[in-house]
């Protein structure tokens, strides 16, 4: 009974993680808008974010850009990787490698 109790205590817990995470999303996509209109830095900065928020969502380390993370998964040919860091190339030439954060790569247990 007392492991069935602890378990439905880490699922609220979660939950009213999870509801403050929605309240952030919020907040951050309306103050990134602001900021493009404003020309703030900021907005980079949040951007930045969503693609490390992204990345975590996919597996990955919840501080890497998928950029980074699909440059070293090039590196080793993975097919999936290889295909986004071309789409990329079209953007900004050698993109991924250019992003590689080598203190990166392992996903949160």
């Amino acid at each position: 009974m007392w492991t069935l109790r602890r378990a439905m205590g880490q699922r609220l817990s979660l939950l009213a993680i999870w509801l403050l995470c929605q309240v952030a999303a919020a907040v951050a996509s309306a103050w990134m808008l602001l900021a493009i209109v404003t020309g703030s830095r900021r907005a980079w900065t949040l951007a930045v974010s969503y693609d490390q928020l992204a990345n975590a969502a996919f597996g990955g380390h919840e501080d890497e850009t998928i950029s980074s993370r699909a440059g070293r998964a090039q590196r080793q040919g993975k097919r999936w990787a290889c295909v986004l860091c071309r789409l990329l190339d079209r953007f900004d030439p050698n993109h991924c490698e250019k992003s590689i954060e080598l203190d990166r790569g392992k996903a949160m247990r």
